[in-house]
């Protein structure tokens, strides 16, 4: 199972929540597309109200705007927004880097550094979609290891906002999440110093935000809807 999906029952819309879900946050969905339900229903061969409800779950995520009249469209998070996520994020997920320091184990070290390599291969191979989501789960997968249910939650809630925000705001490649910053963070957290932890993580989601350009949106992409899904 997804570790986004670690808490989340499974059904009959999960299947259609999790794609649409994945492919925003990696960036092939851009903000502002409009994800129409017949079409979305022709794409992945169900209901339209499996459909409807798979959207609602995305509007709860806040990666959807549900609009009266008009449809779902994929969120464009504003220049406030995007500022105050980062801002959030700085101020939690140092602490729950410095929590996860008090129950990492050796497997989990391991699992941790496996993620590292998967994601260096997607950058150096131009695999910026995969590269995306791999950062992502990264930092879910810290927030996992601190073993506090409620701070998780937060934690996902922030990253899934923070891919929409990166994909409009992004304008230097290294507002990904570097390779040589995670793998700082592991080697503390895998020598358990709380304080380096949580000094690493917070420079390292500031470093994020700066990198980030809050004059000008990225302009939308041209391809169709049904052509990123289906991976033409």
């Amino acid at each position: 199972m997804d570790i986004f999906d670690a808490e989340r029952p499974a059904l009959s819309w999960t299947p259609v929540y999790i794609d649409l879900r994945d492919a925003i946050v990696s960036h092939k969905i851009p903000p502002g597309m409009k994800l129409p339900e017949d079409e979305l229903a022709s794409i992945y061969g169900v209901s339209r109200t499996l459909v409807r409800a798979a959207l609602q779950a995305l509007s709860h995520n806040r990666l959807v705007n549900l609009e009266p009249n008009r449809g779902a469209f994929v969120a464009q998070p504003s220049k406030r927004e995007a500022r105050e996520v980062f801002e959030a994020r700085a101020l939690i997920e140092p602490h729950v880097a410095a929590l996860a320091c008090g129950y990492t184990n050796p497997d989990q070290i391991a699992l941790l550094r496996q993620h590292l390599e998967r994601e260096h291969e997607a950058i150096h191979a131009g695999r910026d979609s995969d590269a995306i989501m791999l950062s992502a789960r990264f930092h879910v997968g810290i927030a996992e290891m601190a073993d506090h249910t409620i701070l998780t939650d937060v934690v996902k809630d922030l990253i899934l906002r923070s891919s929409l925000i990166i994909a409009l705001y992004w304008r230097r490649r290294d507002t990904t999440c570097e390779r040589h910053a995670h793998l700082a963070l592991v080697n503390a957290i895998e020598s358990r110093n709380r304080t380096d932890a949580a000094e690493l993580m917070k420079s390292h989601i500031v470093d994020l935000l700066s990198g980030l350009d809050l004059s000008q949106a990225a302009g939308a992409g041209t391809k169709s809807l049904s052509a990123i899904l289906k991976g033409a």
